[in-house]
């Protein structure tokens, strides 16, 4: 690494309180290497290694260097993209600014509608709202104290959103959701408008001061942007339409990008929006056509509940049908709609994108997987999506820019080649600009094989379908029993972990089991942390982002594999077009899947170097199956054992020495 660039990394880790690590330096010079010279760069950096410092130093001595430069950081979320900005970048602008005097301008680029919009906000105002003697936020914290109904609260944070949202316009803020005052969904969907529905700067009477507009304005005029995955997929999508141009792209948490990405590209269609979008039409169409188009919502409904919950394949089923007449019906809305009223473009604007998504759905094309999907509340509604993006991503992202893809799961089975088929990195033209690509691992500061221990029950019998047998629930208790209770449980399905929940409790009375729907996440989060003998259990949403260092959790249970489920349309498609296409689909798309999950669900366990456990896998597969070895060599690299009563002692061990330590604390 240039010595420009290690100067401001040390200084940047200085600030933070941090000390120097190997993994990070390593990093930051393979980055510097990537923007110097080009290509593309796959970086694995364990937890704890300080990975954001390792591409901001090189990234911030780049655009020092070369000021008229610009470099684009997406992260998997909101979140992150808050964090990144509102702490890293801050912190490494600053460390660069000591070492060489001069500044890096950086902003802030999201989505369309996690901004305020003054043509919702000034339309939907009423005099009687704005004549209440308290201003909306103490309105709305005054209602909510004393019990008030929902729809009052919502009417209260609707009218504080109104009043904060002028204020920003006033001072040419950017009226950011994070920055507004508290309240719910539907409160800021009074204020905010998806982007299908906005109609355009040019076409709006508030055009001028338009907070999207501004944040653009703002990205285009710095050379460092920090955005997500999502907008980077609709940049992708649209021309390089959403984002500044830029000369170097890092992808931070890259083992996100194929699901945001998939997200980003798919549609969806139920009976309700239906329903919305034509009560929203009716006022500006003949009573017959918003009949015509209000019956759809019914017509959908019918034609759901009679199909499979499963990939929709037939183009002369019921299914296809009622997507032709959607498309057809919509077609005749948006016609009919042409006036210049701002309500009236708005509605037609939903009415369009009913269209869009019909005719998207209707085509049943191969390169795109169409179904039918459902949740007890939510009922039935269709999902589309794209049936790969790996060509989008090679052909969008990488051929544009020499890029830095980094998370702390890159390496699957011990190699990077499964990451990088799935970014589309392998395949295509090996000639093609951008298609070189490289692999690095960094490694960790923790050292796994001594801090923990990979227990794989292999005297259990297989998994079956029909939820967590009678063996493994009094594996997952005699676990329980001997970590005195710190157990974080990550189970292959919300059955299961309610059945493990139900038997702990019975058969260990004296510890506390959360599971996962007892209460909010991050309330049952807290309460893992700060009570003792407390284990947590739960699904999918527990297997990433948790982090919860110390002796609040010695023992990680992880119940089966967590291969995708045979009946998910979308990876089962894709299984199916690898091996039509000569290769193994169970390795690319199930196994890779599998590969992934278990590798963030273990690195779940140590968290800082002085952490110590045992994660323990009830799937005697992990280790008796031929798959099995390239699923454990993508988990940390823990000492192994099949040995119950070498992980039981070891846990007895543990609990002891944390007793002993919070005794200490009293």
């Amino acid at each position: 690494m240039a010595p420009r660039s290690s100067e401001i990394l040390a200084a940047a880790v200085e600030a933070i309180g941090g000390s120097p690590r190997a993994g990070q330096q390593k990093m930051a010079d393979a980055v510097a290497a990537t923007f110097a010279g080009g290509g593309h760069l796959l970086v694995q950096a364990g937890t704890g290694t300080g990975k954001s410092l390792g591409y901001l130093a090189p990234a911030l001595d780049h655009l020092i260097e070369h000021p008229q430069n610009r470099v684009v950081i997406a992260t998997a979320t909101l979140a992150l993209q808050a964090q990144l900005a509102g702490s890293d970048i801050p912190a490494a602008v600053a460390a660069a600014r000591v070492v060489t005097g001069k500044d890096v301008s950086h902003s802030v680029l999201k989505g369309r509608s996690n901004y305020a919009c003054l043509l919702r906000v000034r339309q939907g105002v009423g005099t009687d709202e704005q004549s209440t003697l308290l201003g909306g936020s103490e309105l709305a914290q005054t209602l909510r104290a004393s019990g008030s109904d929902a729809t009052s609260v919502l009417g209260a944070e609707v009218v504080a959103l109104r009043e904060w949202a002028e204020q920003e316009a006033s001072k040419k803020g950017m009226a950011d959701r994070d920055d507004a005052p508290s309240h719910t969904f539907g409160a800021w969907s009074q204020v905010s408008v998806p982007v299908r529905e906005c109609l355009g700067a040019v076409n709006c009477p508030y055009g001028s001061e338009c907070f999207v507009e501004r944040s653009r304005e703002v990205a285009r005029g710095t050379q460092l942007v920090v955005t997500n995955h999502a907008m980077l997929a609709i940049d992708a999508m649209h021309g390089g339409m959403a984002l500044p141009e830029h000369d170097l792209l890092v992808i931070d948490e890259g083992h996100e990008l194929v699901s945001r990405v998939t997200g980003a590209a798919s549609v969806e269609l139920s009976p309700q929006q239906l329903e919305r979008v034509a009560k929203r039409c009716s006022g500006w169409l003949t009573d017959e056509l918003a009949a015509e188009f209000l019956d759809l919502a019914d017509t959908l409904t019918e034609a759901l509940d009679a199909a499979p919950v499963a990939r929709v394949e037939d183009p002369d089923g019921e299914i296809a049908a009622v997507l032709a007449l959607v498309r057809e019906v919509a077609r005749r809305v948006v016609s009919a709609m042409g006036g210049d009223d701002a309500a009236e473009k708005q509605a037609a604007a939903a009415a369009k994108e009913v269209y869009d998504v019909a005719t998207t759905m209707a085509a049943l094309r191969t390169s795109d997987v169409l179904w039918v999907s459902e949740r007890e509340r939510a009922g039935r509604w269709l999902v589309c999506a794209p049936l790969d993006v790996a060509g989008l991503l090679r052909e969008r992202v990488f051929a544009r820019t020499p890029t830095v893809v980094t998370s702390a799961t890159l390496k699957l089975g011990g190699g990077f080649e499964s990451v990088a088929a799935t970014l589309g990195l392998l395949g295509g033209d090996p000639d093609a600009e951008g298609a070189g690509w490289s692999g690095l691992d960094v490694g960790s500061p923790f050292d796994y094989a001594s801090q923990g221990i990979l227990y794989v029950a292999d005297e259990l019998p297989n998994p079956g379908r029909d939820g967590i047998g009678p063996e493994a629930l009094a594996e997952v208790a005699e676990l329980l029993w001997a970590a005195d209770g710190r157990v974080l449980g990550l189970f292959a399905s919300q059955r299961n972990a309610e059945a493990a929940t139900r038997h702990c409790r019975a058969e260990l009375p004296g510890f506390t089991i959360l599971c996962q729907g007892d209460a909010q996440l991050s309330e049952l989060t807290r309460r893992f942390v700060d009570e003792p003998q407390t284990a947590l259990f739960g699904t999918l949403s527990l297997w990433q982002g948790v982090d919860i260092p110390g002796d609040t959790c010695l023992c990680v249970v992880i119940d089966k594999i967590p291969f995708p489920r045979p009946d998910e349309p979308l990876l089962a498609a894709r299984q199916r077009a690898v091996a039509e296409a000569g290769g193994n689909g169970f390795m690319a798309v199930a196994a890779t899947h599998a590969a992934l999950l278990l590798a963030q669900g273990s690195g779940r366990l140590i968290r800082r170097t002085s952490d110590r456990g045992v994660v323990a896998v009830l799937d005697p597969r992990l280790k008796r199956a031929r798959y099995g070895s390239f699923l454990r060599a993508s988990m940390p690299g823990f000492w192994q054992t099949t040995d119950r009563e070498v992980a039981v002692s070891a846990l007895r061990r543990l609990a002891e020495a944390a007793k002993g330590a919070a005794r200490e604390d009293t």
